[in-house]
């Protein structure tokens, strides 16, 4: 059975990972008959947002313990990742890729990359094993590998600092699958696009689907 390493940020879409990306590339894995573990990196992380009012809260969360929630427990400090224990990677979206994970949100171009997140990323490209990204993850994908065929959607300030990276932006839509076939990226717009959550659902199992095939 393959099993995906799947990398969160948090917990809610403007300060953490995205729940509904986060939740259906879970579901997706398993209906397609693989397994996964969850990783965070243990951080605290960069706000916290009401996510009724927008507004930011005067408190304090750490995006292992807020990943958590997400994985009813089950997660591990991304320090503990090693590529020799799985076959692919994969990160939803959500403001916590552009926020912890990364400062895509802060400084686009010119953002930093968390050190956990660029290892793991470096060691699954140097295994020839594939890479998912969703929704804005694709972004800090780009910085890391520079030279890499990625999709964010159709938003072209973001495919513009994704080109200023040395990526090349493709332009997509709900449920389309963009593939890097010599680094083996897989990306999906997802909430990057004005999309629903039978969308979402879409872009998830795609993407997938996709790694899967490449592993058969």
């Amino acid at each position: 059975m393959k099993k995906f390493a799947v990398v969160l940020a948090g917990c809610g879409v403007f300060d953490g990972a995205e729940i509904h990306e986060a939740t259906l590339t879970l579901l997706a894995i398993k209906k397609l008959g693989a397994d996964y573990q969850c990783f965070a990196p243990d951080m605290e992380q960069h706000h916290v947002i009401n996510h009724i009012t927008g507004d930011e809260m005067n408190e304090k969360r750490n995006v292992l313990i807020e990943s958590a929630r997400i994985a009813r427990g089950d997660i591990k400090n991304l320090s503990e990742f090693d590529p020799k224990d799985f076959d692919a990677l994969i990160f939803p979206g959500g403001f916590g890729a552009a926020k912890n994970l990364s400062t895509v949100a802060f400084k686009g171009a010119e953002a930093d990359v968390h050190t956990e997140v660029e290892k793991a990323v470096k060691t699954m490209l140097q295994a020839k094993k594939p890479i998912g990204a969703l929704c804005i993850s694709p972004a800090f994908i780009a910085k890391i590998l520079g030279d890499v065929k990625v999709t964010i959607g159709q938003d072209e300030g973001t495919a513009q600092a994704i080109e200023a990276m040395g990526g090349t932006h493709i332009t997509a839509d709900h449920s389309d699958v963009v593939v890097d076939d010599e680094k083996l990226v897989f990306t999906t717009p997802c909430y990057m696009l004005d999309a629903d959550i039978t969308q979402i659902w879409d872009g998830a199992y795609n993407t997938v689907e996709a790694m899967l095939k490449f592993m058969e």
